[in-house]
């Protein structure tokens, strides 16, 4: 059969997929952004938005970047169809960014497969978690009717595909119940035989010291080191951790942007911030910042950690957390809902309470200072990550949701 998949950063979360689809002999198309890396042996369409619209209210910039993101890639693929290309039997998408919006009107008889990563809520999830990022009444009021609005594209995508795909299940239980019966639950895949632990394995720091496994160290990683993956939190507790742990060294990985959220007002960044709060109780040279890090330095780093601090808002389940798992990695985790349908306190992680300064750093100091006592919740991790979120899992729910179990037949 003949799958398009579409990701305005493709391959994205589908790399696994198209790379298996084309092995299995389907045709495979991927379709993204000017910017997409896309993905070595496989052809690729790309797209530009030059420039969108201003939106005629501004709760409306969602709906109207959508509508030009997914004007453009129909106009495309109309073309491509005039061009002689066939039309797919099946298409897998991101419709996040609108791109997906019109497909049906383009491939009406296509099996539209759709991935649902987030439903926006103005209470009880991610928005007013933390009371101390919240502003104020009118400020909480305008990002509620902004996500009200927001949630047009994501009810449009919903209504308009065949079927639809969450990660976890507690990310498919935020969307409107009417929907929940059309959306699978299928994890995209760790590549758990890449993503293993290594005892043989050393992360060299940027002086040139050389961390091996059995170290003290205390690892954090984050694509941006902000809030909603509770930065603050992490730091905040950093210099009792340290105190009570004087031969450990902590590792933070992630950049200075923002990814969800907002940058601070009073600081250029985070990092920023939080050292200005707590930098001077800190052995700064016990506490390495490495920006973001190539793929193999990081796995690296986690098969090196004897505690990896992982937090979150009720929001998006990170990739980096189940492949800390993978890696053998011994979490100490905030007990936030998409944490705790894959980690269970004192079986594979420990758990604590995510604003509990006290609580992580106790946690932290049990981790570091009794390694061998928690060899067996490191093992259960990794095979909690090979059970449910292992790539071959991944691929077979997928291959299901398209119809592309069999491969398709020559001639």
């Amino acid at each position: 059969m003949n799958v398009l998949i579409l990701h305005q950063n493709f391959p994205g979360q589908f790399r696994h997929m198209a790379q298996r689809l084309s092995q299995e002999g389907h045709g495979v198309l991927g379709m993204g952004a000017k910017t997409a890396p896309g993905l070595k042996g496989l052809p690729m369409v790309r797209y530009e938005i030059k420039s969108l619209p201003k939106p005629t209210h501004r709760y409306l910039g969602t709906a109207t970047s959508a509508a030009m993101h997914g004007e453009v890639v129909a106009k495309a693929l109309l073309e491509m169809r005039r061009q002689g290309r066939p039309d797919p039997d099946a298409v897998l998408a991101h419709p996040g960014w609108g791109e997906a919006l019109f497909l049906k009107d383009v491939f009406p008889r296509a099996r539209l497969v759709s991935l649902f990563e987030f439903y926006y809520h103005a209470h009880g999830v991610d928005v007013g978690f933390d009371k101390e990022m919240d502003g104020a009444d009118g400020v909480l009021f305008d990002l509620a009717a902004t996500l009200t609005s927001r949630n047009m594209l994501h009810l449009m995508n919903l209504e308009r595909c065949d079927v639809g795909v969450s990660p976890t299940a507690w990310q498919r239980s935020l969307h409107p119940r009417a929907y929940q019966d059309k959306i699978a639950v299928a994890h995209e895949g760790i590549d758990t035989v890449h993503m293993c632990p290594d005892a043989a394995d050393r992360f060299v720091l940027a002086d040139g010291r050389v961390l091996s496994p059995g170290d003290k160290v205390l690892t954090y990683v984050a694509r941006h080191l902000e809030p909603y993956r509770g930065f603050h939190v992490f730091m905040r507790a950093l210099p009792e951790i340290q105190r009570r742990n004087p031969d450990a060294i902590t590792v933070i990985v992630g950049g200075d942007g923002v990814s969800y959220g907002r940058k601070p007002k009073d600081a250029p960044n985070w990092r920023t911030k939080l050292l200005a709060e707590v930098g001077d109780r800190l052995d700064m040279t016990r506490v390495v910042f490495t920006g973001q890090l190539p793929y193999a330095a990081y796995r690296s780093l986690l098969r090196v950690s004897a505690a990896h601090v992982y937090l979150t808002y009720p929001f998006v389940l990170s990739w980096s957390a189940l492949e800390a798992m993978a890696c053998g990695c011994l979490l100490v985790a905030s007990n936030t809902p998409p944490v705790a349908e894959v980690m269970r306190h004192g079986e594979n992680a420990l758990l604590f309470d995510f604003f509990d300064l006290e609580g992580l750093a106790g946690l932290a100091t049990q981790a570091l200072s009794r390694p061998r006592d928690f060899a067996p919740l490191r093992e259960k991790a990794r095979r909690t990550v090979e059970a449910g979120y292992g790539i071959e899992r991944g691929i077979a729910r997928y291959m299901a949701l398209l119809g592309a179990s069999q491969p398709r037949q020559a001639g």
